[in-house]
């Protein structure tokens, strides 16, 4: 298992960097909507939608963002505070309440609440293909690889106070303290390198960077908790040792729209 998640890990990682920094405009808004319209069919599987229902909804979705990429569409502050609203407050009620996945219309709302903004970041982060836009989307997506990693290893050698044992057994308190040593360390190396161009010194970016990283372990734990209802282990079988797409940005969609909606509101 792990040498496949290795073996995917090292497919996928060149294909995103070559993407991030060669792609036009254009495909770099294809290839992006490509990431989120996958994990919005395993999310709409998760919601059991009918089949003829998931592919209306995915076409719905697919033309909408190509009409809003065509329109020059660009994701204003009021359009973001939604995303604040859904990952600030909605998603951790949703885990303290432990609500079921919802179907139906209510399903496919929510999903556009998911994926739709994190989209926009997507685009925002990286306007265009400069090799300063890719470094500033990337040093964003870092945070998230990072806070994962340092999570794994950290919860693997110190793990003994479960975080969420309902929801995902295998996370712990001394994950999410790993996670906060490895950004904390991440965001002094990415303020020095300039990767962010934010008027931001670095004494601001590391708290922001705490809540972002908190941000991260909600969407983790919302994705966890879609499956259980569910019922199903993984959103899907698309990328092997890893799961689904929507397994592998759970975390990075809710980190993605935050952060530029936190850009857009302070910046």
């Amino acid at each position: 298992m792990l040498k496949t998640r290795i073996l995917t890990a090292l497919i996928l990682l060149p294909l995103m960097l070559v993407a991030l920094f060669l792609f036009s405009d254009m495909a770099w808004a294809a290839f992006s909507w490509l990431i989120v319209l996958l994990a919005m069919w395993e999310f709409s599987r998760m919601a059991k939608l009918s089949q003829p229902l998931r592919r209306a909804y995915l076409l719905v979705s697919t033309l909408l963002a190509a009409g809003l990429w065509l329109q020059g569409f660009v994701a204003t502050a009021a359009v973001m505070v939604f995303s604040l609203l859904m990952w600030l407050l909605l998603a951790p009620l949703w885990l303290a309440k432990r609500w079921s996945l919802p179907k139906g219309i209510t399903a496919m709302l929510l999903g556009w609440l998911l994926f739709f903004p994190a989209w926009f970041a997507f685009l925002a982060w990286r306007p265009h293909s400069a090799m300063a836009d890719g470094l500033q989307l990337l040093a964003v997506m870092g945070l998230v690889w990072v806070a994962d990693i340092t999570a794994y290893f950290a919860g693997k050698t110190f793990g003994k106070h479960k975080l969420a044992p309902t929801i995902s057994p295998g996370k712990t308190w001394e994950g999410v303290a790993g996670a906060v040593v490895g950004v904390s360390l991440y965001v002094w190396l990415v303020s020095k390198l300039g990767w962010l161009e934010i008027p931001v010194s670095v004494t601001w970016l590391l708290p922001l960077a705490m809540g972002l990283t908190a941000v991260s372990v909600v969407g983790d734990l919302l994705e966890s908790w879609f499956k259980r209802s569910a019922g199903v282990k993984d959103s899907s079988q698309l990328l092997p040792g890893h799961g689904g797409v929507y397994d592998r940005i759970d975390s990075l969609i809710a980190v993605l729209a935050v952060s530029h909606a936190l850009r857009l509101l302070l910046i």
